[in-house]
């Protein structure tokens, strides 16, 4: 089924796309904004409906220096110390000092960050601080700043007609110079995608001159996981069969805070909480975190995480609690009324009960590695937000600095390559998408599959695996034990792609496989403790040995 084919017949009636984007949160639809600004035809490609996706789920906000009271240094300093020695300081530098004007882009947009009114002056933004902060800097709108930033991006791209939309359709694999004319491994620029109709089952062939992988995290490939169900890990798994480098997977960050409710599987309790007072406590009532770090329930994401972790190890208990009953109850709800809303709907009155929560898999600090202007190691092919390993991260994301960073580099990804889209326009002839006629799909003796049971356990099984075998807390002996089922697992999922026809679960199932794999082999090779990469083994971090990427 999964083998490309020369046909230039089939293939003659391909219509070549200036710019094709993977991808439908916040850095993709930045990008495909900003390249249509520069009148650049764009296709963007939605797995499901456009409006779903990490993006809308976000709840603290974005990053940014934006008070007289902060500074780039310290918003430097802040995340830096989160990465734990792994962020790439030009990076850094690059990403906060260009925030603020990124930011004013999605304000004009129409993006709503909250704002306050003050008796002595004008309305002002509304400033959060969360875990790892030493200033009020996140600007939000409420606690739903994803949706807001989601929706007002989608309304601009309806009134733009140089972006065209195609929803429920999931890409497949990355076409390359590499695949189309066997270039000795060599992956050479990148062509385009085969893309999947999930609604005809057609693979449709996609040919364009610059391709961006904006298609988000790979959360699903954990039991528990703040994610959307489209968190698959496309991006990745694509890119890295395409030949590209990808870097420090075994940076999972664990959101520390997520609803512990049978009927809500991934509902994020936002860090914005902590940061205006919340308390965690055990189930007994005890405040913990004191005993794990300094700054106690304002801790980074990836101490406050295993702190928890440990405290229900040690105690059994199923959860732990964020305890903000002592806020003035207007004053909690006014502030965070979704969260208010939607625990109230579990049964919940946060004004007056405390959250049960449990940590989640939330964010992947690795990634597809990309340079300073989101290129990866792909001609051709670009990488933004949380697909991208860029370095701003390190071994640990600084909380909202995830929005920050996909709209820095959406914007440097069609910088860099608006020049070469110029060139192509001014001389037809050297068109980057080479050869003009790409390979159709090629079904072969592939029957369509009559059974989701075997897929669906084999997804549940590599969930569980990762879960129980390389979480927060890891180990050689859990981690080689992973890697030996993961291979078995392999075989039996390469036998369902090689003699079926695609399905989108078929699809995704390979690629949260590939994700767990680089996973697994990542965490391997890191023999110490850093950041998010906790293991038993090697508890001590070791600079001279391991201050540097894990590149695959």
């Amino acid at each position: 089924m999964g083998s490309p084919r020369i046909d230039s017949t089939a293939a003659s009636g391909q219509t070549p796309i200036q710019v094709l984007v993977l991808g439908t949160g916040i850095a993709g639809l930045s990008a495909a904004l900003k390249f249509a600004h520069k009148g650049c035809q764009v296709l963007l490609i939605s797995k499901t409906n456009k409006e779903e996706g990490s993006t809308r789920y976000a709840q603290g906000g974005i990053a940014s220096v934006w008070s007289k009271k902060d500074s780039f240094e310290e918003h430097k300093k802040d995340t830096q110390v989160a990465g734990a020695g792994l962020c790439h300081e030009d990076i850094v530098d690059l990403c906060v000092h260009e925030g603020p004007e990124r930011v004013r882009e999605l304000i004009e947009l129409g993006v709503a960050f909250t704002k306050i009114r003050l008796a002595d002056e004008a309305d002002r933004f509304s400033l959060h601080r969360e875990g790892g902060h030493g200033h009020r800097r996140i600007l939000h709108a409420d606690d739903l700043t994803g949706w807001a930033v989601e929706k007002a991006l989608l309304e601009r791209v309806a009134e733009t007609p140089q972006i065209t939309v195609m929803e429920n359709h999931v890409a497949v694999d990355l076409i390359t110079e590499g695949k189309v004319i066997r270039k000795h491994g060599r992956p050479g620029r990148c062509l385009g995608a085969y893309v999947l109709n999930a609604q005809s089952g057609e693979v449709l062939t996609l040919s364009a001159d610059i391709t961006v992988l904006a298609t988000g995290g790979a959360g699903k490939v954990y039991l528990y996981t703040s994610n959307p169900d489209v968190a698959t890990g496309d991006g990745v798994a694509m890119a890295y069969r395409a030949g590209a480098r990808v870097a420090n997977m075994e940076f999972i960050q664990f959101h520390p805070t997520c609803l512990y409710h049978p009927s809500a599987r991934t509902f994020l309790i936002t860090e914005a909480l902590r940061g205006e007072g919340a308390v965690l406590k055990t189930a007994a009532g005890e405040e913990f975190m004191s005993r794990h770090h300094p700054l106690a329930s304002l801790a980074p994401r990836d101490i406050v995480a295993r702190a928890i972790d440990i405290e229900m190890k040690r105690s059994g208990d199923k959860h732990v609690f964020l305890d903000c009953t002592h806020f003035v109850a207007e004053d909690l709800k006014k502030k965070f009324p979704h969260i208010h809303q939607t625990c109230l709907q579990y049964g919940i009155d946060i004004t007056s009960q405390p959250i049960p929560v449990v940590p989640a898999a939330h964010y992947i600090c690795g990634g597809v590695r990309v340079d300073a202007d989101a290129l990866t190691s792909i001609a051709g092919l670009y990488a933004i937000g949380e697909v991208a390993c860029t370095g701003l991260h390190g071994a640990n994301r600084l909380a909202s600095n995830s929005l920050l960073e996909a709209v820095v580099f959406a914007h440097r990804a069609v910088e860099h390559s608006s020049s070469l889209l110029a060139q192509q326009a001014q001389s037809p002839a050297t068109a980057l998408h080479y050869p003009p006629r790409l390979p159709q799909w090629d079904v072969g003796d592939a029957v369509p599959l009559e059974e989701q049971i075997d897929i669906a356990a084999n997804w549940l099984e590599i969930r569980h695996l990762m879960w129980n075998y390389v979480g927060i807390v890891r180990s050689n002996r859990r981690l080689k034990r992973a890697q030996r089922r993961l291979e078995l697992l392999k075989a039996e999922v390469n036998e369902y792609y090689w003699n079926y026809l695609l399905t989108k679960d078929l699809i995704e199932l390979r690629n949260i496989l590939t994700v767990a794999e680089l996973i697994v082999k990542s965490a391997l090779l890191r023999k110490e403790s850093r950041g998010l990469h906790f293991t038993v083994d090697y508890p001590r971090t070791d600079d001279e040995g391991f201050r540097h990427d894990t590149i695959l």
